[in-house]
């Protein structure tokens, strides 16, 4: 009983954000900061957390807020000196020659594009820069957020070139005694061990992710089409079934034996990269294209929830620059990047070697890292750089760029800051005098009471509830890889299997964590709307946790004996 107890009161941050986000409404500017509030009172009065844990928690949450930031506004940056430039234009008339229909364009972009760009960086950029990109060709600003959150699921395993399993596998499993055994039971060494895990992830990610580009364009023409009449509207989504399917299977086939044959730091890059070269050339031919072309209502019918447009795309505006030249500064963000995380060139050591540290931070064990050259941030800034120069731009433009980026930040610093100090001190609450493990694991634990034999259809549940709170596959994997490791050795279950569950929930998670959301807003200069937006991806996220639950069972029925 008192273990059920204390499983319900974990629970209370994430039923706060839940309850106020989604279900009453309200902006999370409100909610976030009452969220952390309840966090760090549980944390100081059940969970008996020193005050000066808690305190250093709150200032590492500040530094990974003030990171997030500076990515958003890299790539507002990028998109507002695009605009100025033109190029925006130009890249709006080049969709339109591969097709007008919004739904071959979403999956295009947010899919396709959008994929590799999270194989290349993670960490949330494919929503900050695939949401102002849908935008300034004319999606309303809430369906570009809602397609960029959606499609953050299936790729995010290997985002960043794989470092949720990479990194946050290895760094939840290496060193641990009951591990070490395990694998040397096994004859296996750690990184084959990480690989195997990978190629489970990849297995289940690529099941399940084959369908989102069709749940992807049924949530756009449900939400965002006839407002008459909802069955047309869904019949709108399912009328591109074909050319969905087939941009699903193109992106998650080469994934898939990426995954199998070279191992986790490529299927989504590979994926996405494959995937552009297939469909992009396929959609320009009309090949599996509906007959009938979709579009938006006109702008002047949108209701006022779908979110007002930052950025302006005027359909009559044209551009002296070629298609080429607009589109090279994302293909070189997308070169750069990449470039950036490969470990086997030297440029990733460079960037990494300029590091601001603070160990034990108040004189605690928490310690803060930053490496500003690293994040996507900076590329962001110098792919706008060369663009200013490249498109032969005035200085007066680069103002105006500057000019309209910080407003658009200004809006979402408190509830961005707010979420992301909840995840810290929800994070690290186990560091206490009350002989409890940390919150999350607390919340795990409840769950592995209940589940049982059936732990394989809870385990996406624990990885979603880590990305959910920290706003990160990699982080979620740290939290949970020992103890889904643990609960799979009690009760029999194959842990490759358990943990590949694990990381494609985590996945999962990513659509709907609030600091995710708030991000992609705040990259089109949206505020208040998050709990509207997580409803229209509550259900998405539901099928990919439940799909992937029941293929998790389904497979421990054919493969008892795997590692």
């Amino acid at each position: 009983m008192e273990e059920l107890l204390y499983t319900l009161v974990a629970l209370l941050p994430i039923a706060t954000v839940f309850l106020l986000l989604v279900i009453a409404k309200r902006p999370a500017a409100q909610v976030m900061p009452l969220s952390y509030l309840v966090t760090a009172i549980l944390a100081l009065l059940i969970w008996r957390v020193p005050l000066v844990e808690v305190a250093a928690s709150s200032i590492q949450g500040l530094v990974a807020a003030a990171e997030i930031l500076y990515i958003v506004f890299g790539a507002i940056m990028l998109l507002n000196t695009l605009q100025e430039s033109g190029a925006i234009a130009a890249i709006r008339q080049s969709l339109l020659g591969i097709s007008p229909d919004r739904r071959v364009q979403l999956i295009i972009i947010a899919w396709l594009f959008g994929s590799f760009i999270e194989g290349a960086s993670g960490f949330g950029s494919p929503a900050v820069i695939v949401v102002p990109l849908l935008v300034a060709i004319g999606f309303p600003a809430m369906a570009a957020v809602t397609a960029a959150l959606i499609i953050q699921s299936t790729p995010s395993s290997f985002g960043a070139v794989g470092t949720p399993i990479l990194i946050g596998m290895n760094t939840g499993l290496e060193d641990v005694p009951t591990v070490t055994d395990r694998l040397s039971e096994l004859g296996l060494t750690q990184a084959e061990y990480l690989v195997n895990i990978g190629q489970w992830a990849g297995i289940f990610n690529g099941l399940v992710g084959s369908f989102v580009p069709l749940i992807l364009v049924m949530v756009l023409t449900a939400g965002f089409g006839d407002r008459q009449s909802i069955a047309k509207s869904v019949s709108d989504g399912l009328a591109a079934w074909k050319f969905a399917l087939f941009a699903g299977f193109a992106f998650t086939i080469p994934y898939l034996l990426t995954a199998i044959f070279l191992g986790p730091e490529f299927p989504s890059l590979i994926g996405g990269l494959v995937g552009l070269s297939i469909v992009v050339p396929a959609a320009s031919r009309g090949f599996l294209v509906p007959s009938q072309t979709w579009d938006f209502p006109s702008a002047e019918q949108w209701p006022s929830s779908w979110g007002g447009q930052s950025i302006q795309a005027d359909p009559n505006l044209s551009s002296s620059l070629s298609a080429r030249l607009a589109w090279l500064p994302y293909v070189l963000l997308g070169f750069i990047l990449m470039l950036t995380r490969l470990e086997f060139l030297p440029i990733r050591g460079w960037l990494q070697s300029i590091k601001l540290t603070w160990p034990g931070v108040l004189g605690t064990e928490i310690s803060i890292a930053s490496q500003p050259l690293f994040l996507p941030g900076s590329v962001f800034l110098l792919v706008v750089a060369i663009t200013f120069f490249m498109h032969r731009m005035q200085p007066k433009s680069m103002q105006q760029a500057i000019g309209h980026a910080l407003p658009m930040l200004q809006k979402t610093t408190l509830a961005l800051g707010a979420a992301v100090l909840m995840a810290r001190v929800f994070i690290n609450s186990g560091v206490n005098t009350a002989g409890l493990e940390s919150m999350p694991l607390t919340l795990a634990n409840g769950m592995a009471a209940i589940a049982g034999q059936t732990w394989p259809l809870f385990a996406p549940i624990v990885g979603m509830v880590g990305a959910f709170v920290a706003g990160s596959v990699t982080v979620s994997n740290m939290m949970f890889s020992l103890f889904q490791f643990g609960i799979a050795s009690d009760v029999g279950a194959p842990t490759a299997i358990i943990l590949g569950l694990q990381c494609v929930g985590a996945s999962a998670g990513n659509t709907i964590c609030s600091a995710n959301v708030v991000a992609a807003e705040a990259s089109v200069g949206l505020a208040g709307l998050e709990g509207s937006i997580i409803r229209k991806v509550l259900l998405p996220t539901i099928y990919y946790l439940a799909f992937t639950g029941l293929l998790g069972m389904l497979v421990l029925q054919f493969f008892p004996a795997a590692v």
